[in-house]
């Protein structure tokens, strides 16, 4: 089966035809203004087609979708309302998926949800403690993101051990411009650290990560700061930016070493959370077997991995640095002796989508 895969961000649209796991053609286009190029689109379409199906990557599905569905207009229209939860991410998804279903009317689309790895979480640690009023006529709970990536690293690492992923506790560490952890309970994902937004959690590029609820309220309430700019502020100028005048890791960690008192406070600060939040991830789960690094800068940076694992020796978590220094993807970076396992994995959202694609024509089909 030829799937071509759709992924749109904030900035860009990257499609790829796959066949099997095979990368037939890839392009990334930009979003000029934010709109996205329909005339590319199309002509990527004629030129590497015809395809079987079409997987588009749908950042947030709610309550209504945790899994990947067929699109048909009853699913369309129920996309439309979740809209709300995500008003950055999902209106340009849904602008693609109507396009890509007016290009090839015959294909069958499949939404593949960036939510859906985390529906199963327990209650424990999808609710908030909020009134049962709020909870019943909101979707108030934490929904948690990069499902889809977290998926495909735990099934990657289970892999690479040569174990079944529903026998391993794993901790996967998507680390990119947007950053969150999950616990991958044999294969079931029962706690993350990105909650009702994808603001929640870890230090970020841009984003601020956890901040207590009533620093947002106080700086509404004394200081008189309007909403829109808390949101923007929180999402765009915050987090390593925030800390460090740069979003760029490599840069930071550059700047660090020739003492910069700034990069060094951002670097503390982010790797005292991933510590603490990869800790908190093995509680949930009563322990850890196998530990992975994946996204750009879990991918890209072995400082990250190394000083993140140094903070991790009492779950006897040990890289051997030479190995990480020079590790290459899908890869053990594990200290000969060290009971938990580490790895970096490639991310490869667009075969999990592929995987999903599948699953669900042959649900649709049954």
């Amino acid at each position: 089966m030829r799937v071509l895969v759709v992924n749109i961000g904030s900035t860009s649209v990257k499609l790829a035809v796959l066949y099997g796991e095979a990368v037939i053609a890839a392009e990334r286009l930009e979003r000029s203004q934010g709109r996205l190029d329909e005339q590319a689109i199309a002509t990527f379409l004629a030129d590497h087609g015809p395809v079987d199906a079409i997987g588009h990557r749908i950042v947030h599905g709610g309550v209504a979708f945790t899994g990947a569905v067929v699109v048909d207009d009853p699913v369309r229209a129920r996309l439309e309302t979740l809209v709300d939860l995500a008003p950055l991410h999902l209106p340009p998804s849904l602008e693609g998926l109507d396009l890509l279903r007016r290009l090839a009317p015959e294909v069958p689309n499949v939404a593949c949800f960036d939510t859906a790895f985390h529906a199963r979480m327990p209650a424990a640690a999808s609710t908030y403690a909020l009134p049962a009023a709020w909870r019943r006529r909101w979707p108030l709970r934490r929904f948690g993101f990069h499902g889809l990536s977290h998926s495909w690293a735990a099934t990657r690492v289970a892999a690479c051990m040569g174990m079944p992923v529903d026998t391993l506790r794993i901790v996967t560490c998507h680390l990119g411009a947007g950053a969150s952890l999950a616990a991958v309970d044999r294969g079931v994902s029962v706690d993350t650290t990105m909650g009702f937004s994808p603001l929640d959690g870890l230090v970020m590029a841009t984003r601020s990560g956890a901040i207590d609820p009533g620093l947002v309220l106080w700086l509404e309430q004394h200081v008189h700061l309007p909403p829109a700019e808390l949101a923007s502020t929180l999402e765009h100028r915050s987090g390593l930016l925030g800390l460090a005048g740069s979003s760029d890791m490599r840069q930071i960690i550059e700047s660090e070493a020739v003492g910069d008192a700034d990069a060094a406070l951002a670097m503390s600060v982010y790797l005292h959370r991933l510590r603490a939040g990869i800790a908190s991830m093995a509680a949930a789960m009563g322990g850890l077997d196998a530990l992975a690094f994946t996204g750009g800068v879990g991918e890209g940076s072995p400082s990250v991995r190394s000083r993140a694992a140094a903070g991790l020796g009492f779950l006897d978590v040990a890289v051997d640095e030479a190995v990480n220094a020079a590790a290459r993807l899908d890869c053990e970076l594990s200290e000969a002796g060290a009971r938990v396992r580490t790895f970096v994995i490639e991310s490869r959202e667009d075969l999990q989508i592929v995987a999903e694609v599948h699953a669900a024509l042959n649900d649709s089909s049954a």
